[in-house]
């Protein structure tokens, strides 16, 4: 639902024969696949979770390779599934199992990029002299190379998303519209989120309703309340999160969330003046880092609460708009004759 990698299959587990790595929690019955690639944790909404999670604890149960605290566990079977299990941790700790990763692996992801780029730059200014390259107009095309990057950087598509009432197309944000996702309060205890997307026509100054604004002639705004507001947060947070963060900034995340009396409220918070917004700050993108984790991890926990009261079409409209722009990205590059050979 979020990445759209392989989550892998095992043999291990007869209801449940999906994912390399599972979480549960037998108390209350919650089941998820824990996805290899960007280490989201993904909520099963079958039935028939109750048989799966039965096998799970049995599973854990038998197996000697395994380490636990008094709450979470964790256990690697010889078919070499790996299984989390959740007793009643204290949320700092769940976090801290849930988060750390997810966090962690996007900041040493980003880190490494980081590296790499500075490594070649550094390659090239010292391999230049030796091989004639700054003699020849070298440093002009290392600016190139750069203004090229940064470029990239402001065009690429870093979300696709479906906008209420406009169809079911998927709309590009890239990063400038990405830059300009706001909260604001609604009343004392409510908020709204405006977000920027790249308009169809590029020169049309029209708006498609009332409640649309444009910032130019590409960005149209909508702006989104309730429960689009949280499910629109849970999608574009991980981007604007893209760089992880350390575990103190995880752990201060959570004290966010503890001081809050339920994952919406943490947005009505940051998004009241005077708050926890910073004086200034003209989007979630400049926010503290502990406070734009919060958002993601309060977004992550709405809706699964949601989905655990039987409200299950939250997720299955999440995959439905998954799945199309699956297809949609992975049919982007294809030639029309491999397209039109597919089909036959």
């Amino acid at each position: 639902m979020f990445c759209h990698s392989s989550l892998g299959a095992n043999e291990a587990i007869e209801h449940f024969p999906v994912g390399r790595r599972l979480a549960f929690d037998a108390d209350k019955g919650r089941l998820w696949v824990i996805c290899g690639a960007c280490a989201r944790w993904n909520l099963s909404p079958l039935d028939e979770r109750w048989e799966a999670i039965e096998e799970c604890e049995k599973a854990f149960r038998d197996t000697r390779l395994r380490v636990s605290t008094d709450h979470i566990g964790l256990a690697r079977l010889k078919e070499g599934l790996e299984l989390v299990r959740v007793g009643n941790p204290q949320r700092p700790e769940m976090a801290a199992w849930r988060y750390g990763d997810q966090f962690g692996g996007r900041r040493r992801r980003h880190l490494i990029t980081l590296g790499l780029v500075g490594a070649g730059a550094a390659g090239y200014l010292i391999a230049g002299p030796v091989m004639g390259y700054i003699a020849t107009g070298g440093f002009g095309l290392f600016n190139a190379v750069g203004q090229a990057h940064s470029l990239y950087h402001r065009k690429r598509v870093r979300a696709r998303i479906t906008i209420p009432d406009l169809g079911e197309k998927p709309r590009v944000i890239r990063s400038a519209q990405l830059s300009q996702l706001r909260l604001e309060p609604v009343g004392t205890d409510d908020f709204k989120m405006r977000v920027a997307y790249e308009s169809d026509d590029k020169y049309s100054l029209m708006s498609h309703r009332d409640t649309f604004r444009f910032i130019d002639a590409k960005s149209p705004i909508v702006e989104l309340t309730g429960d689009e507001a949280i499910r629109m947060a849970a999608k574009l947070l991980p981007v604007v999160n893209s760089k992880g963060g350390k575990a103190r900034d995880v752990q201060s995340a959570v004290g966010v969330l503890e001081s809050a009396p339920d994952p919406r409220a943490v947005f009505a918070r940051v998004a009241r003046p005077g708050g926890d917004w910073p004086v200034g700050a003209p989007n979630v993108m400049s926010l503290p880092i502990e406070l734009r984790l919060a958002l993601e991890m309060a977004s992550n926990e709405e809706s699964e609460r949601r989905a655990l009261e039987g409200e299950l079409s939250v997720l299955e409209a999440a995959w439905k708009e998954a799945e199309e722009i699956a297809a949609i990205s992975d049919d982007l590059l294809l030639p029309d004759k491999i397209r039109k050979m597919f089909a036959r």
